[in-house]
């Protein structure tokens, strides 16, 4: 998936949570199904883990190839991350990200900022996507905590689908 389409793809997902959670009463956003996250919770959690992927492509190329290395096999498609993030969800059994474990409920006076946050992290990767060289989004790698070590491109392709997969959650739940 070319650069231009994967920009696109995190555009698209972000644009359908973002609306449906615009959408969504304030209750929902403090009380969960049981035993399940809040909405608050689910949008918290994307932008812990959107937040660690901004920063990281923000940094010096060269440190990012001294820090995590250079991928050793090509770049995988989006289908197929798909397919082996879901394989990894299966194995962890219900383990959740440990930045995310035990995670409070973010108040419905941070909703707004939280959504609003979640959006500008979603432009920031849009942007960089598009400005990154395809040499440093196929060979650069950052490590996944459940994946493991990925190509940028990889990550990236992964964060729509992360998006779209949570937006799911929420859509069946409420």
């Amino acid at each position: 998936m070319d650069k231009e389409a994967i920009a696109e793809l995190i555009d698209e997902k972000h644009t359908k949570l973002i609306d449906w959670l615009k959408q969504q009463p304030n209750e929902y956003w403090i009380e969960g199904p049981d035993g399940k996250w809040t909405t608050g919770q689910h949008t918290l959690h994307l932008l812990q883990s959107i937040k660690p992927l901004n920063n990281a492509l923000s940094m010096p190329k060269f440190f990012l190839r001294y820090k995590f290395g250079t991928a050793n096999r090509p770049v995988r498609d989006y289908d197929t991350i798909v397919k082996r993030y879901k394989e990894r969800l299966e194995q962890a059994k219900g383990k959740t990200y440990k930045a995310s474990q035990n995670m409070k409920v973010p108040p419905v006076k941070d909703k707004r900022y939280i959504i609003n946050r979640l959006q500008t992290e979603s432009k920031k990767l849009q942007y960089k996507t598009k400005k990154m060289s395809d040499k440093h989004l196929n060979n650069l790698i950052l490590p996944h905590p459940l994946m493991g070590k990925m190509p940028v491109r990889e990550i990236i392709m992964w964060t729509a689908h992360h998006v779209a997969h949570h937006t799911e959650t929420l859509r069946s739940k409420y």
